[in-house]
C-alpha cells in the first residue's frame, strides 16, 4: 500500500514507511501534483543518503549543483530547500533522500570544494619539482578555480559561520599539506629553510586574499597578472634590489 504525502509531512511519512517497508509516493508541495514515486531504485538509497545508482547519482549531483548556486547567490539563511529543489528541478521530497537538512547539504559543499581544489592544484603542479614553480602554478590553478566557482567559493567564506567545524577541516587540511611540501622542498634544498607551518599559513592567506579580490570585491585584473604579481612578491619579497620587477 502506498502513503501519499506532502510538505513536511512526507518527511515523517518516509520515515515510518522505512519501519514499515512501504513504498511512498512523494508530490510537490507548490503544485499538488504527483512529482515522482519514490520507489525501485531511490527505495534503496534512501536508507544511507548515498545513491547505489547511476541515476541516483545524477539526482544528488543535481541537488548538489543547484545548492552550490542558490546558496551562493541567496546566501545560507536566505536559501531555502524550496528554492533548491526548484532550481534542480526535483521535488522537495526528494533532497531528503540524499540530504537530511539544508546544513547537511552545505556542509557538503564545503568539504567538496575542498576535495576538488586540491585535485585541481595536485594536478596543476605535478609535473613541476622546482617548489617556487610549483607555487606559481598552484596560484594560478587557486585563482582560474574560484574564477570557474564563485559561489562555492562564497560558501567556503560563510562557513566560518554557518559551519565553523567545516570551515576549520577545510582550512586545516589545506594547511597541513602545504605545510609537509614546504618541508620537504626546504630539506631539499629548493627553498630557504624556515618555519613551514607559518610559511604555509602565509601563503594560504595570500591565495586567499586574492580569491576574495575576485569574487567579493568585483576585482578584474586577469589571473595571470594576478598570479606573477604575487609570485614576484613571494619569490623576491619586498626589499629593494629583491625584486624582479614583475607587474611594474
Amino acid at each position: 500500500m502506498n502513503e501519499v504525502r506532502t510538505g513536511r509531512g512526507a518527511g515523517r511519512a518516509r520515515d515510518r514507511a522505512r519501519a514499515t517497508g512501504r513504498r511512498v509516493v512523494e508530490t510537490d508541495a507548490a503544485t499538488a501534483d504527483p512529482a515522482r514515486e519514490i520507489v525501485g531504485d531511490a527505495e534503496a538509497e534512501a536508507t544511507s543518503g548515498m545513491p547505489k545508482t547511476a541515476r541516483g547519482a545524477a539526482t544528488r549531483r543535481a541537488i548538489l549543483e543547484a545548492a552550490e548556486r542558490v546558496i551562493g547567490r541567496q546566501g545560507f539563511n536566505e536559501a531555502s530547500i524550496g528554492s533548491i529543489t526548484r532550481e534542480a528541478g526535483v521535488a522537495q521530497g526528494t533532497f531528503y533522500i540524499y540530504f537530511a537538512s539544508k546544513d547537511e547539504v552545505f556542509s557538503e559543499l564545503v568539504a567538496e570544494m575542498g576535495r576538488m581544489l586540491r585535485h585541481a592544484i595536485s594536478e596543476a603542479t605535478s609535473g613541476y619539482t622546482d617548489r617556487l614553480q610549483a607555487e606559481r602554478e598552484g596560484l594560478r590553478a587557486f585563482l582560474a578555480f574560484v574564477s570557474a566557482h564563485p559561489e562555492l567559493y562564497r560558501i567556503v567564506q560563510e562557513a566560518q559561520f554557518v559551519d565553523r567545524e567545516a570551515y576549520l577541516a577545510y582550512f586545516r587540511t589545506f594547511a597541513e599539506g602545504y605545510r609537509e611540501g614546504l618541508a620537504r622542498a626546504a630539506s631539499a634544498g629548493t627553498i630557504r629553510p624556515g618555519d613551514a607551518e607559518i610559511r604555509a599559513w602565509t601563503l594560504m592567506g595570500i591565495a586567499r586574499s586574492l580569491g576574495e579580490f575576485q569574487v567579493v570585491f568585483g576585482g578584474t585584473a586577469p589571473v595571470d597578472t594576478m598570479v606573477e604579481v604575487a609570485h614576484d612578491l613571494i619569490e623576491n619579497g619586498l626589499k629593494v634590489g629583491g625584486s624582479k620587477g614583475t607587474g611594474e
